[in-house]
């Protein structure tokens, strides 16, 4: 399990599931169900939850726009990591949160998959955590405009070679939301 000595918890981390990023996202209204169950899901068992929200010119602090979409609501006590770059742990305080909490697996939920969840899974396995990401609670939006595959697509590509990483002493997991267990 996670290389992170006396971290035997884990936590479920909601990644900027804010307005303006979720707008126009794939299957939004399921992947934010979907959420929505698991937050309560970790709330009913005592598993922190860990929001991030993300800062950006198109997201300034205190809009509409920056708002966690009002299906979700973070109680006071939860933890919430402001961050501008697409790994929540960069420049932010992610890691504290995460150590003070014993936490060394992290349940991944949000969006955009191309982007901060991407970063963000990747981040966390390299700094020595044990990741699982949930398959249908994570979401991005249609970038072929860009060039990149539809987001249908991206999605199913994260949560394929998600499941096959690998590194010395830590797991690497996608699984349903209907399937996920805070207890492993």
């Amino acid at each position: 399990m996670t290389t992170l000595q006396s971290r035997p918890n884990t936590a479920l981390v909601v990644i900027d599931v804010q307005n303006d990023v979720v707008a126009r996202a794939h299957n939004r209204d399921a992947v934010i169900g979907n959420i929505s169950g698991l937050v309560e899901k970790a709330r009913s068992e005592g598993v922190p939850v860990v929001w991030v929200q993300h800062n950006a010119d198109d997201l300034q602090a205190g809009t509409e726009a920056w708002r966690f979409v009002p299906e979700l609501v973070r109680e006071t006590s939860e933890p919430l990591v402001q961050k501008s770059y697409g790994d929540s742990f960069e420049g932010t305080d992610l890691e504290d949160v995460l150590a003070r909490a014993g936490v060394g697996h992290l349940v991944v939920t949000g969006a955009q998959t191309d982007a901060c969840i991407r970063s963000t899974i990747h981040g966390a396995f390299t700094r020595g955590y044990d990741v699982t990401l949930v398959g249908n609670a994570h979401t991005t939006e249609d970038q072929t405009v860009y060039g990149a595959p539809a987001a249908a697509e991206v999605i199913a590509h994260t949560n394929l070679y998600w499941q096959f990483q690998d590194a010395p002493g830590r797991t690497a997991r996608v699984t349903d939301t209907a399937d996920v267990s805070f207890a492993d």
